[in-house]
């Protein structure tokens, strides 16, 4: 949403820029998807954006994965201001989100005008203060979203609930539809400058305003029905949204449907960045999608930890019994696992009592061989895994989810998000020297914690709301006694214990979900929340220790969560536009300006029908 601007650097930059024939800036115009500037070029130019949208992103170390966005740069900001002032290379790409005009200043002529105008180096430095605290707290995302049905049922009615459940949140909110389709551009940008957020929304019927909606927006939803095959013509689209991966699908569902299905037909024609499910007419959808839009939607990221795992269950219980909402959900290795419980909608009650049944009463690692890839075949893991998840695809979970494996054959990190459920699963859980390694497509697949047991930065890239991340990778799991006085297999037989694998079993899963503290770090910098169990006495291999393991968790999150002051929703919320400024008449339109605290006045529950020649 966006940021409070200063009026002393607005000015300062105006003076400098359209300061009369004596500037040195020039003019020249960007279309939609054309870059600026990229990671590494010369930063010898500083940018002033005077209409549109720029996006920054930084190119994401695994090639395989999208760029990370970093923020929004809107009318009257600066583009480049640190680097040129550090004199480095830029370190991220600045892209055009749709057509924009910017103003050019070289670096030399900044400098000459700074000097006569010191204000302007303490604007300066104000303004980027302010935009790297953004970055931490999850400010300058998006604000102007598009909604684009590909779908013969409206839509409206949909997004109408979406804005509703934004002004809920003390927002402002304005939905506005293809009424506004010959309306000037000036317009568009004073809705936007004057609304938290703005909802765009195109029927199917409605092809030249939804052409328009996807060249006006910082993100994209496409909307359809998973009983139907995705149109057979080309979706409206913006080049520079589907290039970062800035398009995303909602498919929705009657409520008599339970379970998403369909879902990988609409990936395959749509390649959405991210996909979500919802129940036509359901409240708790409506607020959830709201609070992926306004940046609040909270992520939760489970580490691996062998029995020790159990904690996230009663972490997790904690969580519902809090009222913290699960709006996305991954993990590694048994955190994988038990994060499939929310992801695929079972209540507290039901995850247990799976929990219970896969591995309290089951000993999955009893089936012993002849260790030639692995110490047990995984027979007993493979028939709880089809008992528990079936046929289920990744991609027709209720929940944005994801589990992580380690891919021996490249080398690195394997993220889960499609494909059957069990497979990525069994994958996620195949300790090296335990379980047999799984093959997908070629690639050989081990345990996910091998390379990152607490993948935080994962769930960092598909959402921008707050990520609680419950990691086990610090506590104790091998008990020292065992390792200096291991029991005899005579023992092990008589006492039931060889079930549960011999003490190499705990050796080996503790030494595959140990952590660095570089990663350790980089895990923890991702979270706005680390919650840390300490199931003391619980051996990571003790699959009878469910209470204690549970307990641990439920006690670990109350704690956590009694310490925040404030809602984890709100860990990385930027204020609304009527808590930074009194609400002040708009000379251009005569009518005051949006006050989300306004309840009165409910711009996103009537048709746009005031556009500018409409």
């Amino acid at each position: 949403m966006p940021p409070v601007r200063s009026d002393r650097l607005e000015d300062a930059l105006h003076r400098i820029f359209e300061g009369g024939k004596n500037t040195r800036a020039s003019w020249f115009a960007l279309t939609g998807g054309e870059t600026l500037f990229a990671e590494g070029d010369a930063a010898d130019t500083l940018y002033l954006v005077r209409s549109g949208r720029l996006g920054v992103f930084r190119k994401n170390p695994a090639e395989d994965r999208p760029p990370q966005f970093v923020g929004v740069i809107r009318p009257g900001e600066p583009a480049g201001e640190m680097a040129m002032l550090a004199g480095t290379v830029h370190t991220a790409d600045v892209v055009a989100l749709r057509d924009s005009e910017v103003l050019a200043l070289p670096r030399d002529a900044f400098f000459d005008a700074a000097r006569t105008q010191p204000d302007l180096m303490v604007e300066l430095s104000r303004l980027m203060i302010q935009r790297a605290r953004d970055r931490r707290s999850g400010g300058g995302e998006p604000s102007v979203f598009g909604f684009i049905s590909a779908r013969p049922r409206p839509i409206r009615a949909f997004v109408e609930r979406i804005a509703a459940a934004i002004e809920a949140e003390g927002f402002s909110c304005q939905v506005i539809d293809q009424t506004a389709l010959s309306s000037a551009a000036d317009w568009f940008s004073r809705v936007e400058d004057t609304h938290d957020y703005v909802l765009y929304v195109a029927e199917m019927d409605e092809p030249a305003w939804a052409a328009l909606c996807a060249r006006q927006v910082d993100r994209v939803f496409v909307v359809g029905n998973g009983l139907m095959a995705p149109p057979n013509r080309p979706l409206p689209h913006a080049g520079v949204l589907d290039a970062q991966r800035r398009t995303d699908l909602i498919l929705l569902r009657d409520p008599r449907m339970t379970h998403p299905a369909n879902t990988g037909v609409w990936i395959d024609a749509i390649s959405p960045g991210r996909w979500f499910q919802a129940v036509e007419g359901d409240q708790a959808d409506a607020e959830r999608l709201g609070r992926v839009i306004t940046g609040s939607a909270v992520g939760v990221v489970l580490s691996g930890g062998g029995a020790r795992a159990y904690s996230h269950i009663g972490a997790l219980r904690a969580l519902r019994e809090a009222g913290v909402p699960i709006d996305f959900v991954g993990g590694a290795s048994m955190g994988a696992v038990i994060a499939a419980g929310p992801a695929m909608n079972w209540s507290q009650e039901e995850l247990e009592a799976r929990i219970r049944k896969a591995f309290v009463q089951s000993d999955p690692l009893s089936d012993l061989a002849f260790p030639m890839l692995a110490m047990t075949r995984a027979h007993k893991v493979d028939r709880l895994l089809l008992e528990a998840y079936g046929d289920t695809d990744l991609a027709d979970l209720h929940r944005p989810y994801f589990a992580a494996s380690t891919n021996l054959t490249s080398g690195k990190l394997e993220v889960h998000r499609r494909g059957l459920m069990r497979r990525a699963l069994r994958a996620s859980i195949a300790i090296p020297g335990i379980l047999p390694p799984v093959v997908i497509d070629g690639q050989v697949l081990v345990d996910g914690a091998v390379l990152k047991n607490l993948p935080a930065e994962v769930m960092r890239q598909m959402t921008s709301g707050p990520v609680i991340g419950i990691d086990m990778s610090e506590t104790r799991g091998v008990d020292a006694d065992m390792i200096e006085h291991p029991p005899s297999i005579w023992r092990l037989i008589a006492t039931g214990a060889w079930r549960r694998g011999p003490p190499i079993v705990s050796i080996l899963m503790r030494s595959a979900t140990l952590t660095t503290d570089a990663d350790l770090e980089s895990s923890r910098a991702a979270t706005d929340l680390l919650i840390q169990p300490t199931p003391d006495g619980l051996d990571i291999r003790d699959w009878k220790g469910f209470e204690p393991g549970v307990e641990a968790g439920y006690r670990a999150t109350r704690e956590a969560l009694d310490g925040l002051d404030r809602p984890v929703t709100h860990l990385r919320r930027r204020p609304p536009l009527s808590a930074c400024a009194p609400p002040e008449t708009d000379a251009e339109t005569d009518s005051p300006r949006p006050a989300a605290a306004d309840k009165s006045r409910k711009p996103a529950r009537r048709a746009r029908r005031d556009a500018p020649g409409a």
